[in-house]
């Protein structure tokens, strides 16, 4: 049984690392939102918006290094990486920012529950964009 959870582990250690990051950014992202949208009174897209930019922060770093092991060695191709992070995870900002206005302003959920629920599909996104578009490994390239 504990060869066959190892063996699980390693074979599937990526998706187990990227959604424990993916929780810890979404935590980080609904944190800073309540911190703005709730205790500060700014307005609920604002508050929105500074919650992406923090999550976008944490995630690249946590993203690069520990889950999809980015071992880039040139400024140029680290540059590269973050831009593309960034503008995929902008793209998904889009979409957040929509479900947010829809749910909020058109349909009345509390913010906080909206935040919430935005960021099931939000999370998904991430990480097909990282893992097919930002993070890719040459065939044959592991740990």
């Amino acid at each position: 049984m504990m060869k066959w959870l190892k063996d699980q582990y390693t074979k599937y250690n990526e998706v187990i690392s990227y959604l424990f990051f993916g929780v810890l950014a979404t935590i980080v992202n609904i944190g800073i939102f309540y911190f703005f949208d709730t205790l500060l009174n700014t307005p609920y897209l604002i508050a929105n918006g500074l919650s992406i930019i923090g999550a976008i922060l944490f995630a690249f770093i946590t993203n690069k290094k520990y889950v999809f092991k980015s071992n880039t060695t040139s400024k140029e191709e680290s540059f590269r990486e973050f831009i593309l992070f960034v503008g995929f995870r902008l793209a998904s900002g889009v979409f957040d920012m929509l479900s947010m206005y829809i749910l909020v302003s058109l349909l009345t959920v509390d913010t906080n529950i909206s935040k919430i629920l935005t960021q099931f599909i939000v999370v998904v996104v991430n990480y097909v964009f990282s893992k097919v578009f930002i993070f890719k490994q040459e065939e044959g390239e592991h740990d």
